[in-house]
């Protein structure tokens, strides 16, 4: 399982170590995306079914429409950020300049509840139209914000455990972000405790402003990092000019590529369908409170929180398939017995929320740390940096494939006669069918996902010598070229 022992690691250069107010400033970008995307996923489809009243047949549009446009807009804002290329600012930090507070607008638009007509049905379709206008509108935005954020990872550092670590500060950044959010919607519910239209309305303002901000420390904090190491490898700022059939031919060819892909997509299914499930779990099957969701969400982010520099200190004595493995294993056994719970086992369900966190920390952690060794493997075999379009396939193709679990998932329950909440009843009693479609939602389906990623991460071909061995070239042919 290990990948490597640390007496085989190389020696880092000075110039590969990256300040602590450069980490810090990296990890901000992500606190905006996190934000925005963990209160999407927890609370947009109960959301859109429970406090829009939209049915859940609609519902299942709106996210899949939403998550389908957000995917097919990667790949083009992968390509245009690659050929990007501004003196001032570099290949990626223009989007995210421009694109932050658009961002945070379109965010807010989301949790609004506008009345189109006094006739119900004609209301529904208003309200069925807008939510795809807005969905579109957010999620290109994300995406121009985003993606290029994520690419900065390999233009920061080439070093294998410099970028584990300073995932490890992106990704604290990020569950914090996580967590903050649930807080902060945990307080808005405490103080408006009977207005869930209202209580979603003050969360989109205070949410966007949080999302909006962090940004900025972003762009002015690796500024001067990123120019710099431009200046010493032109090949980092200099555009990709392949036509993009052709690069995607390229990606695709890339085998460990294509196995990092597989690692995060089976990853982040489980992440998700578990989220986009809990609330219902939690209020329809446990029989417990709204208070209790957020509950739930924060022991298992902030357990992520605590395991991320863990694991990041054991990748690099390990590797980072043992760590994975690590945390996979502990998260298998959580996401299991969550179908076996019964209610009334409230301190149960808690235990597993805090083992399902050593795992989903991995899930953030290490696929996100493969994909930089993958962009040096494909700069070796074609002499060019593409870091936007193998983000932007990684995040396209992840996109696609939860939309359509998480539309399913959804779908389910209209199947199986889900009831929705209403003023007058905040906790109707559930059908059996319903119930059990939301147990395999957030059990066997999660866990399967979890044992695929395992296969894949065991076949993964880029150790740590593999990856000294990529750079050594690298270095080479840099020298010859000079």
């Amino acid at each position: 399982m290990s990948d490597s022992s640390s007496e085989h690691s190389p020696a880092t250069p000075d110039s590969e170590k990256l300040k602590l107010s450069t980490k810090l400033a990296y990890g901000a970008g992500d606190v905006g995306a996190a934000i925005t995307a963990n209160i999407g996923v927890f609370y947009t489809a109960y959301f859109l079914t429970d406090v829009a009243g939209i049915a859940a047949g609609l519902a299942t549009w709106i996210l899949l429409i939403g998550k389908v446009w957000d995917a097919v807009n990667d790949p083009v804002v992968g390509v245009l950020s690659d050929r990007t290329n501004s003196p001032r600012w570099g290949r990626r930090l223009p989007w995210m300049l421009y694109g932050a507070i658009p961002f945070g607008i379109t965010f807010f638009l989301q949790w609004l509840v506008p009345r189109f007509s006094a006739n119900d049905s004609a209301n529904q379709w208003g309200l069925f139209w807008y939510y795809i206008v807005i969905s579109i509108l957010f999620n290109s935005f994300y995406t121009a914000v985003n993606l290029p954020y994520t690419a900065l990872t390999p233009e920061l550092t080439q070093d294998y455990n410099e970028r584990t670590n300073l995932n490890s500060y992106r990704f604290a950044f990020s569950i914090g972000g996580s967590i903050v959010s649930v807080i902060v919607f945990g307080i808005i519910a405490a103080l408006i405790p009977n207005d869930r239209i209202q209580q979603y309305l003050v969360m989109g303002v205070v949410c966007a402003i949080l999302s909006v901000l962090p940004i900025y420390w972003c762009i002015w904090g690796t500024r001067d990092r990123i120019l710099a190491r431009a200046a010493q490898n032109p090949t980092f700022e200099q555009p990709v000019s392949l036509p993009i059939l052709q690069q995607v031919r390229i990606v695709l060819s890339n085998r460990p590529f294509l196995y990092v892909v597989g690692i995060y997509l089976c990853s982040w299914l489980a992440v998700q369908v578990t989220a986009a499930i809990i609330p219902y779990f939690v209020l329809s099957w446990m029989r417990l409170s709204d208070a209790v969701v957020a509950q739930v969400i924060l022991a298992v982010q902030g357990t992520a929180l605590l395991m991320l520099f863990i694991w990041s200190k054991l990748s690099q004595r390990y590797g980072k398939k043992a760590v994975y493995f690590m945390g996979m294993s502990v998260w298998i056994i959580a996401q299991a017995g969550l179908f076996f719970l019964q209610p009334g086992q409230i301190a149960f369900m808690y235990v597993l929320a805090v083992m399902a966190g050593f795992g989903v920390s991995t899930a953030y952690l290490i696929p996100w740390s493969m994909l930089p060794d993958v962009i040096e493997l494909d700069e070796l075999k074609t002499g060019q940096r593409r870091e936007g379009i193998f983000y932007s396939f990684m995040v396209f193709l992840q996109k696609v494939s939860l939309a359509v679990a998480v539309a399913l998932v959804l779908k389910s329950l209209e199947w199986n006669q889900y009831i929705r909440s209403t003023p007058e009843n905040l906790a109707p009693i559930q059908p059996d069918s319903a119930l059990l479609a939301i147990r395999i939602a957030i059990g066997p389906l999660p866990t399967i996902a979890l044992i695929c990623g395992l296969i894949l991460a065991y076949f993964y071909p880029l150790t740590r010598e593999v990856h000294a061995d990529i750079l050594l070239k690298l270095k080479e042919r840099k020298l010859k070229a000079q």
